[in-house]
């Protein structure tokens, strides 16, 4: 069984402290692949805090797929994520980085289904626009998450509803955030998964240029869930 070696900080919350730090010695190599953690009561010892805590950090590292539990045995490392998600994502930002991937394919999947259903020829334009300064981005190499980020406003601005714009709007940071952590990756990746990205995107225009607002949500939400993926499994290729 493996060592944890934590330091309590005072600005993040500590949950996402203790996420963090454990995230980095699975990203590090310290804590392997099925190595067993550390008792929650060896845990909260080491850190310095209450077991709620321990059980909030473990339970989001097993929804993020980084760690699974055996009733009565303990928790184990299910996988190892890039060394680009804390290199470019901040060891102690990873866990809202993750959470923020969740509430956008609630989000997205319905402004993708709207903007399919709504959309003038003028958002048509618009979204067409940003999506090939995102190609072109990427076949220069660069990182392109400002070209990303236009497209992705650029539906929730055709779906009409600008509620969804505004929440999304409020999220900006994070949002451009998130998606410079999965571009960072990609680039860093092989040549077929950058045009697995961009395909994702293009598969998601042409539903909404299509008004098949089943397949745009269908493609989002797709989309959301492969980049997901694609941050938290060094050896993921999708």
């Amino acid at each position: 069984m493996a060592e944890l070696l934590l330091k309590a900080q005072k600005r993040e919350k500590l949950a996402d402290q203790l996420y963090g730090q454990i995230l980095e010695q699975i990203v590090s190599g310290n804590l392997s692949e099925g190595t067993k953690l550390p008792s929650e009561n060896e845990i909260c010892a080491s850190f310095g805090v209450s077991r709620p805590v321990v059980r909030e950090a473990l339970r989001k590292l097993q929804s993020d797929g980084l760690v699974y539990a055996r009733q009565g045995v303990g928790s184990f490392v299910k996988k190892r994520p890039p060394q680009g998600l804390i290199e470019f994502g901040g060891v102690n930002d990873v866990a809202g980085l993750l959470r923020c991937f969740e509430a956008r394919s609630a989000i997205e999947g319905a402004t993708a289904r709207m903007a399919a259903e709504r959309a003038s020829m003028r958002h048509h334009r618009e979204i067409e626009g940003a999506l090939k300064m995102l190609e072109q981005g990427v076949a220069a190499g660069d990182i392109a998450d400002k070209a990303d980020l236009d497209f992705h406003m650029a539906i929730a601005r055709a779906s009409g509803n600008e509620i969804f714009l505004t929440i999304l709007n409020s999220l900006h940071n994070v949002m451009q955030k998130s998606m410079n952590v999965a571009l960072n990756i990609t680039r860093s990746g092989s040549a077929e998964r950058a045009k697995r990205v961009l395909a994702e995107h293009r598969q998601i225009y042409d539903a909404i240029l299509g008004r098949d607002g089943e397949s745009a949500e269908l493609m989002m939400r797709y989309h959301l869930h492969q980049a997901r993926q694609r941050v938290t499994d060094h050896a993921c290729e999708m």
